[in-house]
């Protein structure tokens, strides 16, 4: 059996290209079958990018040590003795005008950050409620029994009810989904359970904290391909008054709920999520907010609690950007997102009957 040693040294030759044409082959098949050695490659590779890091920091601390020793602090001390008092003079005459441009500069730099959702709910007062789902307290539903769960010892460790939960969708039928960042953060291990009460383990195999994002990528040689997706993300704006619905996890079985689109803007005026007045509740994080054709426009990520029927969800351009900001080589398999829409003919139920196969509960653990 191959030492720890000799497969750090396996990996490092296959990150610094030392590998001919069919060794590389086999051990991206290696990589492809094995999710151990895939996450070790991944974690070898950010270990040695950390290095990296600190041999430049301390190369730029070396350049700035010489350059000190080179400076005569005597005599710039001595200049700068010399000047001051027409500095004191230049500043008693200026320091309204550069009181004006502190003030200009401090009111842009917070219209950027408000604009831009970096003042977020998560960050704000009691008034908004992120949908995360404590689960440790809950007692341990007999639904998936009843849905026909293949009890089998495997299944039966995943099917605890962990200890937080929410929602969450796939984003390719190769075993890609995504969820909020909330959902997963701390977590020590996390599983995805679909309608039929099985459940896979998947790792997190990017975060966009910013938005509330988290994209997971299966971790289960027991998981198979999904059939093609019959959803589509829509790109474009969506209207205020547009009818909207979501399908999530709030509860051990899928859950169904409706609305419309309330304003273009989420909490605090945040720019990059909708206000829809829609019933969510904790368990909703990370669920479809949905058009009438069945097009995702959004991300269930919150609502407001002194507010009846606020709910707030990430708009759908952000979680194509976080697909598009995912470093390829922590990627198993190709991340391609469906371009065609199969539902939008089809009737509400007709699309919920689709749709539901492609929804499922995340199951968090720490």
């Amino acid at each position: 059996m191959e030492s720890e040693i000799e497969l750090i040294k396996k990996i490092e030759a296959y990150l610094f290209q030392e590998l001919n044409e069919k060794e590389r082959a086999d051990f991206d098949h290696q990589r492809n079958i094995n999710p151990i050695l895939d996450s070790k490659v991944v974690e070898h590779l950010a270990f040695l990018k950390t290095i990296e890091a600190y041999g430049e920091k301390k190369k730029l601390q070396s350049q700035m040590d010489s350059i000190h020793q080179s400076l005569d602090i005597n005599e710039i001390k001595h200049s700068v003795t010399e000047t001051s008092s027409s500095i004191i003079i230049f500043w008693n005459k200026n320091k309204k005008n550069f009181a004006i441009a502190a003030t200009v500069a401090i009111i842009t730099t917070l219209a950027t950050l408000l604009g831009t959702g970096q003042f977020s709910a998560k960050n704000s007062n009691t008034n908004y409620s992120a949908l995360k789902r404590d689960m440790e307290n809950i007692k341990k539903s007999q639904n998936a029994l009843i849905r026909g769960y293949d009890a089998t010892p495997e299944n039966n460790i995943n099917s605890n009810q962990g200890k937080y939960g929410g929602s969450g969708f796939a984003l390719t039928n190769n075993g890609y989904f995504v969820t909020n960042y909330h959902v997963v953060e701390g977590a020590d291990s996390v599983y995805i359970q679909n309608n039929k009460g099985q459940s896979f383990k998947v790792n997190i195999i990017y975060i966009d904290p910013s938005y509330d994002i988290a994209i997971l990528g299966i971790a289960d040689t027991t998981f198979t391909n999904l059939p093609t997706l019959p959803y589509t993300f829509k790109k474009s704006v969506s209207d205020l008054g547009e009818e909207v619905y979501t399908i999530g996890y709030p509860r051990d079985e899928v859950v169904y709920g409706k609305g419309y689109l309330s304003s273009a803007t989420g909490y605090n005026g945040d720019s990059t999520a909708y206000q829809v007045s829609i019933p969510v509740n904790p368990g909703n994080s990370g669920g479809p907010l949905l058009d009438n054709r069945g097009n995702i426009i959004g991300l269930i990520k919150g609502k407001q609690t002194q507010t009846d029927g606020a709910a707030f969800a990430i708009k759908s351009n952000y979680i194509l950007q976080s697909i598009e900001n995912i470093p390829q080589d922590s990627l198993k398999n190709k991340l391609n997102i469906t371009k065609q829409n199969n539902i939008a003919g089809l009737s509400r139920t007709q699309q919920i009957k689709k749709m539901e196969n492609f929804i499922f509960m995340i199951k968090v653990y720490n």
